[in-house]
């Protein structure tokens, strides 16, 4: 089989009519990470029961046992704990971290069926949105070698641009998912904060962490994240709503009354605008009402962002002392040490009123001017980043420019609103994705909406060019 031109639709299709065994399948993945991984750097780790998996899974299936994702290939981000596999959260602080049980994403995917393949690269501990943050190495764009995927989740995002992987997990703290979805032409979900359980999952800032797919396609993303959400009693912000099965309804024709943020546009690539406007005139065509709507506030999204978030990764990372298990404060990267002096600061006493309680009431002012926003328009629709994905090494000299890539992204996590990339047109030959954003639990709303774009630009046929 050509998984470059698979998707998972139809791949559940012929493992169901046995065209091909997962085994078979499950090999030829492993096959494309032993050949295309090294120049990338997509992975950090494989799972050695990944054939084993695969085995067993053919059996259930001969057995007649129905299981929604059996026999499918998958990775975990490796903040994503999977017992007896190292998970490092690509920090060396966890270089030679062996957990000893399973985070509740990858027991969903298990017990649905799922063959994990094994565990995708990131910026340590989730801090950064280039990929360039890593202990293990820098993650390459499959499009561009040259230029960054996009972070944190930039192994998962570059593992299924390069048909490594049929999905790999991410989390969504201030843009992790879209970021790498637009950068490598995938499909990035930042679900409703508390749709997903976080349990198992190495935090970075516990109030707008967020765990999703990155997909191929809309339908996989939809189908992906119907296993991952739901209520775990593990996880007390986890929501009781039912999960709908949002794959079954995505060609559902509804007409939606679009909104537009003006300030989402104000001072970005020309080329950009150009782009997205010509992407959000498409949706006009298909009948939707474009309504323009002001945020000015938004503008103040980043650095409340960073005063709270920051202050729960001084917090979160506190933890990891050296003593109980991993590796001393020695091995902390200069980034992680950054951010823990800002967090520290912005929270410490003398300083906190100043900044952490500020920002705090601030973020409650931007989740209503959301909801209000949400009373007169059905989704939101935007750019992902306000610029082409850069080369390595650009932005390092000045980590406020890095920061500015989460601009765009940031303020959904801090509202707990869901949202998501779909791939769109290219901006000067690089990826670019369109950001959708919902009302909170309307995740079948954002996919409705994302599959009538994948419909307009069929991005998900054009692969990338890979280097053996």
């Amino acid at each position: 089989m050509d998984v470059t031109q698979l998707t998972l639709n139809q791949a559940l299709k012929d493992l169901n009519q046995q065209k091909y065994s997962s085994f078979d399948l499950t090999q030829e993945f492993l096959s494309r990470i032993k050949k295309y991984n090294p120049p990338l750097n997509a992975f950090i780790s494989l799972n050695p029961q990944a054939l084993t998996q695969a085995k067993q899974a053919d059996q259930l299936r001969k057995q007649g046992l129905k299981k929604p994702l059996l026999g499918v290939p998958i990775a975990l981000k490796d903040n994503f704990l999977l017992q007896g596999i190292k998970s490092t959260a690509a920090s060396l602080v966890l270089d030679n971290y062996l957990p000893h049980y399973n985070c509740t994403v990858a027991n969903k995917f298990l017990e649905a069926g799922a063959i994990i393949l094994g565990k995708t690269n990131l910026d340590a501990w989730g801090h950064g949105s280039s990929g360039e943050h890593s202990a293990y190495g820098i993650t390459h764009n499959p499009y561009a070698y040259d230029r960054v995927t996009g972070g944190s989740s930039s192994g998962s995002g570059a593992a299924v641009a390069a048909d490594l992987t049929f999905m790999g997990t991410g989390s969504d703290t201030g843009g992790s998912n879209r970021q790498p979805g637009s950068y490598c032409n995938v499909v990035g979900i930042k679900p409703t904060y508390g749709r997903v359980s976080r349990y198992g999952v190495i935090a970075m800032a516990s109030s707008t962490d967020s765990m999703a797919p990155l997909a191929k396609t809309v339908w996989a993303a939809a189908k992906f994240l119907s296993v991952m959400a739901g209520h775990d009693p593990l996880d007390s912000t986890t929501s009781k709503l039912e999960v709908p099965a949002y794959h079954q309804n995505l060609d559902t024709r509804k007409n939606f009354t679009i909104g537009v943020i003006k300030e989402f546009f104000i001072g970005l690539d020309k080329k950009f605008v150009s782009v997205a406007e010509s992407a959000i005139k498409k949706l006009e065509s298909r009948g939707h009402t474009i309504k323009q709507i002001s945020i000015p506030e938004v503008k103040f999204a980043y650095p409340m962002y960073c005063l709270t978030v920051f202050a729960e990764i001084a917090s979160n990372l506190s933890r990891f002392d050296g003593i109980r298990y991993g590796n001393g404060r020695e091995k902390f990267g200069d980034e992680a040490k950054r951010r823990i002096m800002i967090g520290t600061h912005s929270a410490s006493a003398g300083y906190s009123d100043k900044f952490y309680k500020q920002a705090m009431k601030a973020r409650q002012v931007l989740t209503h001017l959301y909801h209000q926003a949400f009373e007169s328009v059905d989704l939101i629709v935007g750019p992902v980043f306000p610029f082409k994905p850069f080369k390595h090494g650009e932005r390092e000299v000045s980590p406020l420019k890095m920061y500015l890539s989460d601009i765009l992204t940031v303020p959904a996590n801090l509202t707990g609103n869901p949202a998501l990339s779909v791939p769109i047109e290219f901006v000067e030959g690089l990826p670019n994705g369109l950001q959708i954003i919902a009302k909170h639990f309307d995740e079948l709303s954002m996919f409705q909406l994302a599959y009538q774009v994948e419909q307009e630009y069929q991005m998900y046929k054009v692969r990338p060019k890979l280097k053996p």
